[in-house]
């Protein structure tokens, strides 16, 4: 198969999963992060150089309290559990998104995480956290219109590559592949500038089901793009 060299993820079903088997939506996320750990790995095996996850959007804010306090806790987990996979893989670690509404301790793990990994020639894996597609192009505004106001950078000099040089993923190939689990047909705020000539796979799967198995399926209808595979019918 023709390897994608980019896929990118929106983990979603963490919480129907928990709720099918009668169990709370915290342990819907806990089995979730253990699946991406599982797919790093195998992901990294089949030859895939990049790896992007939606693990928190910035609309994720909104959900009840306790929720949201379970996820950071389980964030902070996943950060020390992170850091040993890096190491015994090699894997290259980026965080995307607006840190700054995280607690100091998960920026300083992320910081921590980002430095350690940073010349691993591993699989290159980035978590997006408190991220969403028109936040991270708003503050890539922001930063060009300072860059403008300071000299450092005229208007007519501004191109494409100029904005996704201010974009979180800067220096990160756009993705060749998206994957959706749980059968939901949408991008959700996810990488908006960056998908723009992606590829997208839905599956009704949930993600703590999804398997090497199912990712290979996912390459599989890379492989042919000229039938819609996942929560598409073929045509």
């Amino acid at each position: 198969m023709r390897m994608p060299r980019h896929v990118a993820i929106i983990l979603d079903g963490n919480g129907r999963w928990a709720r099918a088997k009668g169990m709370p939506r915290n342990y819907g996320h806990v089995q979730g992060a253990k699946t991406v750990e599982t797919i790093c790995e195998e992901a990294y095996r089949m030859g895939i150089q990049y790896l992007t996850v939606y693990a928190f959007s910035t609309e994720n804010w909104n959900r009840p309290r306790d929720e949201v306090d379970a996820l950071m806790k389980l964030l902070r987990g996943y950060m020390k559990t992170c850091l040993k996979t890096a190491e015994k893989n090699r894997m290259c670690v980026r965080v995307l998104g607006e840190k700054s509404r995280l607690d100091a301790d998960i920026r300083s793990r992320i910081a921590e995480l980002e430095e350690a990994t940073k010349s691993n020639d591993g699989l290159h894996f980035q978590i997006a956290i408190n991220y969403g597609g028109r936040d991270e192009i708003v503050r890539a505004a922001r930063r060009m219109a300072e860059a403008v106001a300071e000299g450092r950078l005229r208007p007519e000099e501004i191109t494409q590559d100029t904005v996704g040089g201010y974009l979180d993923t800067a220096g990160i190939p756009e993705p060749d592949l998206l994957i959706r689990t749980c059968n939901e047909q949408r991008i959700s705020n996810f990488l908006l500038w960056q998908l723009a000539y992606t590829e997208f796979y839905f599956t009704p799967v949930l993600w703590p089901d999804f398997t090497k198995e199912e990712l290979i399926k996912a390459v599989e209808a890379y492989n042919h793009r000229d039938r819609k595979f996942g929560g598409l019918k073929e045509r």
